[in-house]
Formats: structure tokens, sequence, C-alpha cells
């Protein structure tokens, strides 16, 4: 969380005052929200939840995808990517990133099987996917694109709102995210029918609050509805959201322009420099002894070393236990005994080569000219000592 203050404080207290919690037919603020973000993004719908993985999973049961089904999503995501593919009953097939930390548009083309269904392009640590070939590829091939853009709040490509793209869009709101409200996410989409589905699977009971929908035949979903509490910190956080992502931005150019002359120190592959959010200033350099040693003088992020971020930590995807039953494992069941379901650790040593020597050096929106400048001198030092 890069900034919460007074003004959530005093959102919050006001809620409280009212005694108005519960959003359905007592209180407004997630609805304000939702209203709010849908215009921000320029979508129909938006549904606030309580995670990146209910957001992510009530997207793909949005667009009816299930047992059955492969799901192409990258080498460099959280596992929530995966796991929401899995809560669906379909199979993660995990492809290639290439030079941008996210999907390779490539990789996807030429991973597409027969029970190939969709795509989860990842808007990893703010930087941005190559959407436009990737939304060929699946217009082309029949499939359809989830945008995980729960590390991309206020990200765009090419001057459209990232997790707008797609035919859904995922959002998380989670501490480490930069719209906040401690936990909490949301889906998007411009398709009536996929948002009734979504709806019933954010909550199933919402149906009973605001008037029963024949649309759809209903079913039953866990719920994992928002409070109002939520929605009050977060009508503040999206006023803060537009500031910090021009502050971020501007540093990370900074920080970019002052190390161009240091040819070992090679940019990422930036998709859409000017409309990402600017999270990090990304580096590749010569090899991952060379990440290793800089990390050791300057502390930064080495894209490869972040856990359950790199598909080769997915321990409980690589073990095939996919529920907490067998009988509900989708690796167990009779409609995905074709897909691919063998998840290796060495299978993509593209990525992995690419990620452990990917260096990442954090901005800040409250980072001042003077401490980007001492920030600047200390990476190039750095740099210098180990080339």
């Amino acid at each position: 969380m890069y900034r919460i203050g007074q003004e959530e404080i005093d959102a919050v207290a006001e809620v409280i005052k009212t005694g108005k919690l519960f959003r359905y037919g007592i209180g407004n603020a997630c609805e304000t929200f939702e209203k709010r973000y849908a215009e921000y993004l320029g979508v129909k719908h938006v549904m606030l939840n309580t995670s990146s993985t209910v957001s992510l999973n009530a997207a793909l049961a949005g667009l009816k995808i299930g047992p059955g089904d492969e799901v192409l999503v990258p080498a460099c995501t959280y596992i929530a990517t995966a796991i929401a593919v899995l809560a669906v009953g379909a199979i993660p097939v995990v492809v290639d990133i290439d030079e941008s930390l996210t999907m390779d548009p490539k990789a996807v083309e030429a991973a597409i099987g027969p029970h190939t269904k969709a795509i989860i392009p990842v808007h990893m640590w703010g930087l941005v996917c190559d959407m436009d070939p990737l939304m060929e590829i699946a217009k082309k091939h029949n499939l359809l694109v989830i945008e995980d853009a729960c590390q991309c709040v206020g990200g765009a490509y090419k001057g459209r709102m990232c997790g707008s793209i797609g035919h859904v869009g995922a959002f998380s709101f989670n501490y480490y995210k930069n719209m906040s409200a401690g936990e909490g996410g949301a889906t998007v989409t411009n398709d009536d029918d996929a948002a009734m589905r979504i709806g019933c699977m954010i909550d199933c009971c919402q149906f009973y609050w605001a008037g029963r929908e024949k649309s759809i035949p209903l079913f039953t979903s866990a719920g994992s509805r928002a409070s109002e509490i939520e929605g009050a910190i977060l009508n503040v956080q999206l006023d803060r959201l537009p500031g910090m992502i021009k502050a971020m931005r501007a540093q990370k150019k900074r920080i970019l322009n002052a190390m161009a002359d240091i040819k070992e120190f090679k940019p990422l592959k930036y998709n859409s420099l000017d409309w990402e959010c600017g999270a990090y200033a990304g580096f590749l350099l010569p090899d991952a002894d060379t990440a290793n040693r800089f990390q050791a003088i300057h502390p930064c992020m080495i894209a490869g070393k972040t856990g359950r971020h790199v598909y080769t930590e997915w321990d409980p995807i690589i073990e095939k236990q996919g529920a907490p039953n067998p009988v509900l494992n989708p690796y167990n069941l009779k409609e995905n005994k074709d897909c691919r379901m063998d998840l290796k650790r060495d299978q993509c040593p593209k990525s992995l080569e690419i990620l452990n020597r990917a260096v990442m050096i954090a901005t800040h929106p409250d980072r001042s000219d003077a401490d980007t400048d001492a920030l600047i001198e200390k990476v190039r030092a750095a740099a210098k000592q180990i080339l």
C-alpha cells in the first residue's frame, strides 16, 4: 500500500457511524466505487469481491470455462492465476514469457491445442502484456481472453486501460497493490451474460437482496462479497491513483534514462512504457551471476527469486493437488483426461533464464527528486562495481 491516511479514516468512520456496513439495499460505498471504477476503466460492469483469486475464478466461470478446457497461463505470475483455473475444473497449461516478463505471443500460438479454450495474459509488476498480438491470436483461434490485471491497477496499454481489453478482466486490491483496501478484488467485463454469471459466482445470494434475475440459470457458489468498509476505502484510494501512477511513470523514466549509457543494463522490453504503472524500472543483466552480484551490492528484486510468482514454485500444481478432495480434483476428472496436465520444473528454460537475470528497481510515488537522484547514483555505482 503506497498511501493511506485521514481521508480513508474519515470514509470508514462515516460508514461505521451510519451502521450500514452491508452493501445490498443499505449502504452505497461499494456500488459507488463499482460505478466510478467502471467509468475509469471504460467498461460496463465492475463487481467487487474479496481477492484476486476470487476475481479470476469468477471471470473464468463467467465465460463458462470448466472441465475439459485448457487455459494458457504465463510462466511468471502469482500462483493464484493457475489456482483460479483449477477452481473451475479446468487445467492450466504454462507457456513462456518474453523479455517483457509477460506472456510471449509466439509461445501462446505455439502452445494452442485442441482443448485450449482461453488465455490469461498477466500484467506483472505493473508491466503490460503486448495485448494487440495476443488478441489477434485469440480471435484467430476462437479463444477467450481473461486479463489478469491484479498487479496493474491504473496501468494501460496504448491508451486502453488494462483489464478492459480482453473479454473479462480481474483486479486485486491486496495490501501490496497500487490501490488497496488491505484485501479485495474486482472482476470487470462488457459482456452482459458473463456479468450475470460473474455476479452469481461472487455472491449467489445477491439475487435475494437485489431481486431475482431469470436471464441465467442460478447456481450455488461460495460467498465472497465485499463490505462497505472496503468500498469506502477504495473510493478514497481511487482518488489517489492517477497522481501516484503519473509520479511513478516519471520516476521510472528518469531511472531508465540515467542507466542508458551502461550497455550491460539492458532495459526490459516495454510494451507500452508511456501507459504502464511504472512501479519498477527493470533491466536484463548479462547473466544470473551478474544479477546476483548486483543484488548483493544494491538491494533490489530479482524476478526469478520471487517465490510463487515463478511456475517452478507452484508445488500443489506440479504435484497435481488441485482440490481438497480427490473426487473434486480436476486432475482426476475424466473430462480432463486428454488435457496436458504435467508441469515440470524444467519445461520453460527460456523463461527461467530471463527471470534470473532480470533486476527490478522499485519506484515510489512519495520519493522526492533528490531521493531519486541519490537512488540513481547508488544504482550506477553498484553497476560499475560488477561490470
